[in-house]
């Protein structure tokens, strides 16, 4: 369900997505209103669900870890309730950062973070090649990471731009 947003509200998005920890007077300043109206837009975002959540944003690499794999992981076929295991189970491990479910040949892209490639060795044989759904793990390493980012594409259609 999309949700009709107005010139103002992109600015506020886009924003927070800059800075999450803006006040609400810094933001109001940054997108032309005062404080209680943009207070109040900011809550009818949330309340919309537009809004998710806030977070801070930490650098991997100054708390050591080192180390991005994405990983392919191929399940069992035919036991739905050995899929959600396996899913409740991912969402469980710290180490994985992102896990999309895929069409094709494999079922799950996993992003997976650890301090070095034995942690990473670890997790594959101690914690995921373990759980009764793996079939087959494949591992792609990131040697370096071009683009990170958390912010989506907003794009304001030509009615928000009058």
């Amino acid at each position: 369900m999309q949700t009709t947003l107005d010139k103002t509200d992109f600015l506020i998005l886009a924003a927070l997505q800059e800075d999450g920890s803006l006040s609400a007077a810094e933001l109001a300043k940054r997108v032309g209103l005062s404080q209680s109206p943009c207070w109040r837009r900011v809550h009818r975002l949330e309340t919309l669900g537009v809004i998710d959540k806030r977070v801070t944003l930490l650098n991997r690499r100054r708390l050591g870890l080192n180390t991005v794999v994405f990983v392919e992981v191929k399940c069992a076929r035919g036991v739905r309730r050995t899929l959600e295991r396996f899913e409740s189970t991912i969402r469980a491990f710290p180490e994985v950062q992102e896990a999309h479910m895929l069409m094709g040949d494999k079922d799950f892209l996993l992003k997976v973070v650890t301090s070095d490639i034995d942690a990473f060795e670890r997790f594959i044989r101690e914690r995921l090649s373990v759980l009764p759904a793996v079939l087959e793990v494949r591992s792609f390493m990131a040697l370096s990471t071009i683009k990170a980012s958390t912010a989506l594409p907003l794009k304001l259609s030509p009615a928000h731009l009058s």
